[in-house]
């Protein structure tokens, strides 16, 4: 049985290979598979974890991309489930040389839209240690938000720790004030909550990394909060009052800035399932999200265990220190 658990959409990517070229404009892409919460899964697996994904696809030939992807990534299938009727959500993006990128999203109505309750029966938590939770997932359907609520509860009721990133896409969401009152509901319910600085300014009103922090940990459950600075690194507080800063690594190019955070959430559940101390698993984020940013697919530069190492190697230090931070 897997130690990690999450939920949500694979999404097949259509990545433009013309630099700065706009959507409409460009001829030539290439096919990838992206999607947050699979993206943590896939990272999870590289670095030796074994992880389960519920979803739902089409029985179309992008659905069965995303099996073949997934299969050979390693991540558990056993909660993939299939529909004949409804297809695979899929996007575009487009290749820049600054900022972020374009993203078009053709997932409206899609398989993942049809995850219904009945289909969470099967799953066993027997043996899975944390589980991986993000605010896109409930916002793609009335039915997808239903459903994750009842995995979330089931996970509670199971005592299981829970990590939640808030992954705000606003576009998905029925209004803006729904979007903050159930992120920030949903957020409550975690062991961990992972909001970025700019989705602060959005959910609690506020840059101030305490104080957004401050806000979350007035959760029940929530027993720290790690606010993602981008290239400044982790604002760290915990429900104890402890608090820090855990400085980022020094990317040699950014080249593509999808898949940095959820990078960091790999690395931190990793680390913490290998026993590390909440600093120590913001430091491992903090690498993987760096080499995730020097690459152009949104999980291409997760690292396996021996390329964290040399990673690790190059900034200095060996992964034995920089995992043991105190």
């Amino acid at each position: 049985m897997s130690e990690v658990i999450t939920i949500g959409e694979p999404l097949v990517t259509f990545c433009s290979k013309e630099p700065d070229v706009s959507l409409t404009d460009a001829l030539e892409f290439h096919k990838i598979m992206g999607g947050a919460e699979l993206n943590v899964a896939i990272g999870v697996k590289r670095l030796g974890h074994s992880v389960e994904y519920v979803t739902r696809v089409g029985q179309d030939p992008m659905g069965k991309f995303v099996q073949k992807t997934i299969d050979a990534c390693h991540v558990g299938t056993k909660y993939v489930s299939y529909d004949d009727y409804y297809y695979t959500g899929h996007q575009m993006k487009q290749l820049v040389t600054h900022g972020d990128p374009v993203v078009v999203n053709y997932r409206h109505d899609s398989a993942a839209c049809h995850l219904k309750e009945d289909q969470l029966d099967k799953i066993d938590l027997s043996n899975v240690k944390i589980a991986h939770m993000s605010g896109i997932f409930p916002a793609i359907s009335d039915i997808a938000e239903n459903t994750f609520r009842v995995f979330y509860q089931k996970l509670i009721n199971a005592n299981k720790f829970i990590t939640f990133d808030p992954n705000l896409r606003p576009s998905l969401w029925k209004s803006k004030e729904y979007m903050i009152e159930t992120v920030n509901e949903l957020a409550g319910m975690a062991d961990i909550v992972l909001p970025g600085i700019e989705e602060g300014k959005i959910l609690v009103g506020t840059d101030s990394p305490e104080e957004i922090a401050n806000f979350y940990l007035r959760g029940k459950r929530t027993q720290a909060v790690m606010v993602k600075l981008g290239e400044q690194g982790i604002f760290v507080k915990t429900s104890k009052n402890k608090k820090y800063t855990v400085p980022g690594f020094k990317a040699t190019k950014v080249i593509d800035t999808v898949g940095a955070g959820d990078g960091f959430a790999l690395g931190l559940i990793t680390a913490l399932l290998e026993g590390k101390s909440l600093k120590s698993a913001a430091v491992r984020g903090n690498a993987v999200g760096c080499l995730q940013v020097q690459t152009l697919g949104d999980n291409d530069g997760y690292p396996t265990v021996k390329e964290l190492k040399r990673f690790y190697e190059k900034q200095g230090f060996s992964e034995d220190e920089a995992t043991s931070c105190n």
